[in-house]
């Protein structure tokens, strides 16, 4: 799991084309104050199973939106189009069930297919939220036909203007209750965990605008609302379904790792009994022990959680950073390739695994490292930690002009414009006249230089 401020070939042009357009249309202006995402191949894998019979339900392809992680510990959940919905962690980690996920995720999605995103953004340009570059680059990846990119990694946004942006009205929350419900029964979950949800912010109306969270700011409640779901749901009815039978397990893993990673390590490991065997218990133990350090405490738990889940590509490939953290570096290698052979379409473990062949620090580690990361950066080009690596693979390789330009793209997805420009003017001067990448380089120019004047 890692972290990211924000949110060469044909291909990339296209991609940097359709960036100009929407960068010329659709933001004003552009703020460089940017969230950060978690980035994880378990985590995010977890979001699209646990979302999936919701899109089946709307009607809408699975790769069409994407969830997305917001490293916030305040309660909030939002969409700012109809790419991606964004969750915050410390919702994740508060609700207690899959069922009450799922009904946030549902009544997310209702707003987008409600087309409440395109009305509050006619009514409301003036205030709307800026999209950092990152999320226009992969909402262009996406135009042109590669949905497995997603949804971008850079959120640009400005006190006020997200208040606007993400505020819904009374009748559009209504709307979207009733259709988010509606979601919920055609998919056979229990549409009372919406209830819960929602009982978890009463009384937040109450608090000074300071004191609240973001869901409640954002997500008008009352009790009004409790009572008008509890009456649509005695309308609805609806039996429940048995979803898949490694999904919860897989929710109780995404939630360990949500505890592991960001409760102190300390608070990680006070709230799991030392005696409790259960495969999330190890899960958060073997990322706490990481974090204290106490490298010999991880690894145990790591290889028990190994030893009953040797196939298990999302395993292999945590105990690949833990080894390449602690510098075991050809360990490290051994594991990720592991990971790879089970999960080759995973891009971040993709990126994981060229991180650790760089790590080697041999000429041939540096080659596979670089064909491995621009794999990686093929399948998801926003993951600014792969294309450091990557262009310091393409550094390693003696190209400095693909350097350069990777370093361009790695700060544009950060919102650092500037950067990004003097890195794609670099790229340009070193790339040879006519080639893809100098085509890339300089519709970088031309997209930095918009970014910079807005």
């Amino acid at each position: 799991m890692h972290t990211t401020s924000q949110p060469g070939n044909q291909r990339y042009s296209r991609r940097l084309g359709g960036l100009l357009f929407l960068l010329a249309t659709l933001i004003s202006p552009l703020f460089a104050q940017a969230q950060g995402l978690i980035r994880d191949a378990e985590i995010e894998a977890t979001l699209k199973r646990i979302a999936a019979p919701l899109f089946k339900s709307a009607g809408i392809s699975a790769n069409s939106i994407e969830i997305l992680v917001v490293n916030d510990p305040s309660l909030n959940a939002f969409v700012i189009n109809n790419r991606a919905i964004f969750l915050h962690s410390g919702l994740i980690m508060r609700l207690q069930s899959m069922e009450m996920l799922q009904s946030v995720i549902a009544h997310e999605l209702a707003h987008v297919t409600s087309g409440h995103i395109i009305r509050r953004a006619a009514n409301q340009r003036s205030a709307m939220t800026a999209i950092g570059i990152g999320m226009l680059l992969s909402i262009a990846v996406s135009a042109s036909g590669n949905t497995e990119a997603g949804a971008g990694i850079a959120l640009g946004v400005a006190g006020g203007a997200q208040n606007n942006l993400l505020r819904h009205t009374r009748a559009e929350e209504t709307t979207a209750d009733q259709i988010g419900l509606q979601y919920l029964v055609f998919a056979g979950i229990n549409p009372n965990a919406s209830i819960d949800v929602l009982k978890i912010f009463k009384g937040q109306e109450t608090l000074s605008i300071g004191r609240q969270d973001g869901y409640a700011r954002t997500h008008p409640l009352s009790a009004d609302r409790i009572r008008a779901l509890e009456g649509l749901i005695n309308i609805y009815g609806g039996q429940t379904k048995a979803q898949p039978t490694d999904l919860p397990q897989l929710h109780k893993r995404m939630q360990a790792k949500f505890r592991g990673f960001l409760n102190s390590p300390t608070t990680a490991l006070r709230r799991v009994k030392a005696d409790d065997t259960s495969e999330s218990a190890r899960l958060t133990r073997a990322i706490a022990y990481h974090r204290l350090p106490d490298a010999a405490k991880s690894m145990a738990e790591m290889n028990t959680l190994l030893a009953q889940h040797p196939d298990d590509a999302y395993y292999h490939e945590l105990k690949g950073q833990f080894l390449l953290e602690n510098g075991q570096v050809q360990s490290a290698v051994v594991a990720y390739k592991k990971a790879v052979e089970l999960a080759p379409k995973e891009a971040l473990i993709l990126a994981g695994y060229g991180r650790a062949l760089l790590s080697q620090g041999t000429r041939s580690g540096d080659k596979l490292a670089l064909d491995v990361l621009r794999q990686a950066r093929d399948k998801d080009p926003r993951d600014a930690q792969m294309l450091r690596d990557l262009a310091l693979a393409w550094a390693k390789a003696g190209n400095n002009g693909m350097a350069s330009l990777i370093t361009a793209e790695r700060y544009a997805l950060l919102t650092q414009f500037q950067d990004a420009y003097t890195n794609a003017v670099r790229a340009e001067g070193l790339l040879p006249p006519g080639s893809s990448g100098w085509l890339q380089a300089q519709d970088m120019i031309a997209a930095t230089k918009t970014a910079l004047k807005k």
